[in-house]
């Protein structure tokens, strides 16, 4: 199963997302990118490594990159931490596929780039990928 986490600049909440679900469930690829390009190449945002690396999670050696029409391909499944993230990559859907995308919670992950609640997004995460992993042990194999 290949997994993309997306977030607005692929900075902070997708590449938290990436590293929490590469510690519960290895056996997936996993990957993540933003909607946006402001950031591509660089590392996660230092205040997002630095809380995440409290909890054990490394996150180091990701590397910021914009989502593409290409991913849609590339993966099986693709989760945006927003409603307006799933709206961007909603817009950019290729005519007749259909690569599940949804959201990573129930409601929409605050961007701690701007709440600058970077404990409490990773709450947020680490519970809700617990929760995607059920979700993804039910979906049928593509």
């Amino acid at each position: 199963m290949r997994v993309l986490f997306v977030c607005l600049g692929n900075i902070c909440r997708s590449p938290a997302a990436e590293g929490v679900m590469r510690q519960l469930a290895p056996h997936l690829t996993l990957d993540s990118a933003g909607t946006g390009g402001w950031h591509v190449g660089d590392p996660p945002y230092a205040p997002m490594q630095d809380a995440a690396r409290m909890r054990g999670v490394a996150l180091a050696d990701i590397r910021a990159r914009q989502f593409s029409i290409a991913d849609f391909a590339a993966f099986d499944l693709i989760v945006a931490m927003d409603r307006q993230n799933l709206s961007d990559i909603e817009a950019m859907r290729p005519e007749g596929n259909d690569t599940p995308v949804r959201l990573l919670a129930a409601k929409d992950l605050p961007d701690p780039y701007y709440t600058r609640d970077f404990d409490a997004t990773l709450d947020m995460i680490e519970m809700s990928c617990a929760s995607l992993l059920t979700d993804i042990a039910a979906l049928p194999p593509r």
